[in-house]
């Protein structure tokens, strides 16, 4: 039996930087993915010269946790325009830009119709204390984001046709019921960088990570799933194809949805997206985050993505994505998300051609008020939990994880009760 000081099930994000702190500090440690190549949800692919990522992932390179990782510099990261265009609902189309980084849109968002002055009031009432003095305002007590924005009274188009369609893309919940803490703590983190995308799609990230494990000497091992974790003699076996490993420690590293049958924790509930990505033989006609005030279709946001990234379409094409929540019982189909489209993008977007649908039933894990802290990584003796569903259901959240999750496992003190 093969004996390591630590085993991470799990080769995402919070695995991988988990892998890469304890690599660091001396330990031995072995990765085990059940898939066939690192990154977990952050997966990217070439389909017809396309570069299509599984879902459509935004990476904010302002995050502490990020910046800490990886030299976000070499990941290529190009920013994507921070504006957005607004079907409104009596169907013109409005654009609302940040007036920093786009001064030549400032007339167009000042006559969108969007930003009146109570609504302003408003926003600045429920982001500045977030801004200002964002310790404190977490401490307050929580409440649902449709709570935070009715007692800061912003209740006009600002929020039913911007904020609330924006976030529901963000957080998969169309329903306002999201903590409101964690809402604004998530609009405070978009204010000093511009959110994008590595030129080589989300996986650059998982990439950049696993190569920082490799080199400090973790051992990553795609196509080994686990098929068993149990408790003996004082260390921990895991069975994997390559036979049974034996550990002092054991990082468990997955999705939410993955952790029953590993190890005995409530599996936190997890929300759903599904993005549809088309192909396109002329510039769609913005390239601006597309939301849809009117809320008529399933569609939560569009974007053409090449219209930042060229490379991610063949010479002459050009790549759109179309996320819509996800429902088993109610899957957007091809029909009505065309038909938003034409409302969206005009009748040229019947021509697209269809390149894939991802359906991620399990894209984020739900978070509810009021705003938990980080949940603790060590659950058992030489057992330990990494993953956003232990800290926020973002990239910042699962880095954050997987570092407490190696600071667990090296912390000296007494021994588990």
């Amino acid at each position: 039996m093969q004996t390591h000081d630590v085993v991470v099930i799990g080769a995402g994000l919070a695995g991988l930087r988990c892998a890469a702190s304890l690599a660091e500090q001396g330990r031995e440690v072995v990765v085990l993915e059940a898939a066939d190549r690192v990154g977990g949800r952050q997966q990217t692919d070439r389909v017809d010269g396309f570069t299509l990522d599984r879902g459509f992932h935004v990476l904010n390179t302002a995050y502490p946790a990020v910046r800490a990782a990886v030299d976000v510099s070499r990941l290529s990261v190009a920013a994507f325009p921070t504006a957005v265009r607004v079907r409104r609902p009596d169907g013109s189309m409005a654009t609302l830009a940040h007036p920093l980084r786009h001064p030549r849109l400032l007339p167009a968002t000042l006559t969108s119709g969007l930003l009146t002055p109570r609504d302003l009031a408003a926003l600045a009432r429920w982001l500045g204390p977030i801004a200002l003095r964002p310790h404190a305002t977490v401490a307050r007590p929580d409440r649902t984001v449709a709570q935070g924005w009715d007692a800061a009274g912003l209740t006009g188009p600002l929020r039913t046709e911007v904020l609330s369609p924006f976030f529901t893309g963000v957080v998969a919940d169309s329903s306002e019921s999201t903590s409101d803490a964690y809402v604004r703590l998530l609009a405070r983190s978009f204010l000093p960088a511009a959110a994008g995308l590595p030129r080589d799609g989300i996986s650059a990230l998982p990439r950049a990570l696993a190569a920082r494990a490799r080199a400090a000497g973790a051992d990553i091992r795609v196509a080994h799933p686990v098929s068993g974790l149990r408790r003996r003699d004082a260390r921990w076996e895991v069975d994997a194809p390559s036979g049974t490993l034996a550990a002092r420690d054991v990082v468990v590293a997955v999705g939410a949805e993955a952790l029953d049958g590993l190890v005995d924790v409530p599996v936190p509930a997890t929300r759903g997206l599904q993005t549809w990505w088309f192909a396109a033989d002329d510039a769609p006609s913005s390239r601006f985050l597309t939301l849809d005030g009117a809320r008529q279709g399933p569609i939560v946001n569009a974007l053409a993505i090449s219209a930042t990234i060229p490379e991610a379409a063949p010479p002459g094409r050009h790549l759109v994505q179309a996320t819509c929540l996800w429902d088993p019982g109610q899957a957007a189909g091809e029909s009505g998300v065309r038909a938003q489209l034409a409302r969206l993008y005009g009748p040229a977007s019947a021509s697209w051609q269809l390149l894939r649908r991802d359906d991620i039933p399990h894209a984020l894990p739900a978070l509810p008020p009021p705003l938990r802290r980080a949940s603790p990584a060590r659950i058992g003796p030489g057992l330990h939990l990494a993953g956003d569903h232990r800290d926020s259901p973002s990239i910042q959240g699962a880095l954050q994880s997987g570092s407490r999750a190696a600071r667990s496992v090296v912390a000296k003190g007494l021994p588990w009760m």
